[in-house]
């Protein structure tokens, strides 16, 4: 047996679990949740539900680590992409402006708080430019030939 097999049975399996416990949930009602009356249900159902995430989460991590470590070229690749990405965040940073800022609830965002929104702002904006800019590029090239 693959191990694509092997994922498509746990994958199957779990699928089966989740349809049950929504089952369960549905056949309570939203009243009686809302009433508390089944509510030791639904949080252990959440409790699942997390667990199952950080199960998965985990899994995804680790299997894309061994996919990235066992061949070179998605390596260079990657550590490419996340330089690429770490210097723009570098460069966000450093051109945001930390300035103390009053907010409306009277309350007043530190020099560091208004640093790191501002680098947010610069961020979001340099890679939109770059998004839109490789679209605009490919779209172009594809129009030329």
């Amino acid at each position: 047996m693959n191990s694509q097999k092997i994922i498509t049975i746990i994958a199957g399996v779990i699928g089966v679990i989740a349809m049950f416990f929504l089952i369960r949930i549905i056949g309570v009602g939203d009243e009686a949740i809302k009433a508390g009356e089944s509510s030791g249900m639904v949080n252990t159902f959440m409790y699942i539900a997390y667990a199952v995430l950080a199960l998965i989460l985990v899994l995804v991590v680790l299997f894309t680590l061994k996919n990235v470590f066992t061949n070179a070229a998605t390596l260079k690749s990657t550590l490419m992409g996340v330089g690429a990405f770490l210097v723009v965040a570098l460069i966000s940073y450093f051109m945001a402006s930390g300035i103390e800022t009053p907010m409306k609830d009277g309350e007043v965002l530190s020099a560091s708080g208004s640093k790191l929104v501002g680098a947010g702002l610069n961020m979001f904006y340099i890679l939109a430019v770059i998004a839109i800019g490789s679209m605009l590029f490919s779209g172009i090239k594809k129009m030329i030939k």
